[in-house]
Formats: structure tokens, C-alpha cells, sequence
């Protein structure tokens, strides 16, 4: 197989941001975002173990919630993140993989899940990152998506304002989740449900047609 290309490799201003926030990351992200996730992740697969991609892994932050019956692979761009993350799995069947989840490094339906935690409206290409998760997913498999997004029309004047900052350094505040999905038409809504901050955050889990 190819080595795919690096997209966030264009963006050295990103990447730099993430190296030097990823100290700092767990004690703003961690206790808010804590509920969220788990109930999110509650959604894996329980019956059998399960190949398990979590793309935009950062530190880690859901390793500690994951069942370890299933065989994880956790992909993060940035290595300070990986480096913060790997003690989290020691109770895990997990690889390590630094990589890029705009262009993955995988082959085609590898995954029987994909777990897309604030990854998808933090990369320059939602709609990329969408289809790369799609691609990987075996049919019949699921994505566990859980971010912020604006809504269909909404206005959000303050948060389209910082975004012109916010999406060169750390995250986007503009993504429409309805418009991302048209660049992966194979896959279908199973559940969309508001997690924080009034609807902002949502838990969404998407299926892949068979």
C-alpha cells in the first residue's frame, strides 16, 4: 500500500500549537468532556471483540474508558500527544500509529469501528476526515462521532468570528456536522444526540451500508 499523503504536514502553525499545548490539554479537555465521552463510547460493540480505530487519539483521553476486549489502534498527527497517551493503554491491546486523519494509513474496510472524538471539527478538512473514516469502516460497521457543531442555518456570529483564529491553532468553531456528512454518502444517522454546551457538542453514531 501507498503512504498516503500528510495534509496537517501544510499547516506547520497547527502543529506546532498541538506540541505546545498537549501539556496543558488534559487539564482543560479531561473532567468536562469526561461524561461525554464514556457515554459515547458506551455505544462499542459488546458481543465480540472488534477491530477499533480511534482517529485524533490526542492524549488519550479515552483509553481509560475503552472495554479491553477489543483490539484498538490509536492515530494521533502529533507525537507529544502519542507520547501522553501511551501510558493510558497499558491495560489495553493497543498500536500506536502517528499518522494523519485526513489521509489514513490503512486499507480499505479494516475497521469494524471507528471512534471520531473532537477530531472532526479540529482538522482544515472535516469532510476529508469524514471519508477516510468511512473508507476504512467495514460495511455494516459504525462511527462513534462526538463534537461540536454549528447547526443548519445557524448564524453563531461570535464563534464564525473567532474561528478565523481558533481553526489556525487549535480548532474549527464553523463545521456544520449535516454538511460534512454529504462527502461520505455511505454512510447513515443511527442516533444524533445534543452532549453540552446547549446542543453545541453533540454524540452522533453513524453506520456504513452494507
Amino acid at each position: 500500500m501507498t503512504t498516503p499523503l500528510q495534509p496537517y504536514r501544510q499547516n506547520p502553525i497547527l502543529r506546532t500549537s498541538y506540541t505546545l499545548i498537549a501539556p496543558l490539554y488534559d487539564l482543560v479537555i479531561e473532567a468536562p468532556m469526561r461524561a461525554a465521552r464514556k457515554r459515547s463510547l458506551a455505544a462499542l460493540p459488546a458481543g465480540s471483540a472488534q477491530q477499533v480505530l480511534i482517529s485524533g487519539a490526542g492524549t488519550g483521553l479515552d483509553l481509560p474508558h475503552l472495554p479491553a476486549m477489543h483490539r484498538y489502534t490509536a492515530l494521533d498527527f502529533n507525537p507529544g500527544m502519542l507520547a501522553r497517551a501511551r501510558p493510558r493503554g497499558d491495560h489495553l491491546d493497543v498500536d500506536f500509529v502517528l499518522g494523519d486523519s485526513m489521509a489514513l494509513p490503512f486499507d480499505d474496510a479494516r475497521f469494524d469501528v471507528v471512534v471520531l472524538h473532537l477530531i472532526v471539527a479540529v482538522v482544515p478538512e472535516p469532510q476529508r476526515a469524514l471519508r477516510e473514516a468511512a473508507r476504512v469502516l467495514k460495511p455494516g460497521g459504525k462511527i462513534l462521532l462526538f463534537d461540536k457543531f454549528l447547526q443548519p442555518g445557524q448564524r453563531a456570529p461570535l464563534r464564525r468570528l473567532l474561528n478565523g483564529i481558533s481553526r489556525r491553532l487549535a480548532t474549527r468553531m464553523d463545521v456544520v456536522f449535516e454538511d460534512v456528512l454529504r462527502a461520505a454518502p455511505q454512510l447513515t444517522i443511527d442516533s444524533d444526540e445534543p452532549a453540552l454546551g446547549g446542543g453545541w457538542f453533540r454524540r452522533i453514531v453513524l453506520n456504513k451500508i452494507e
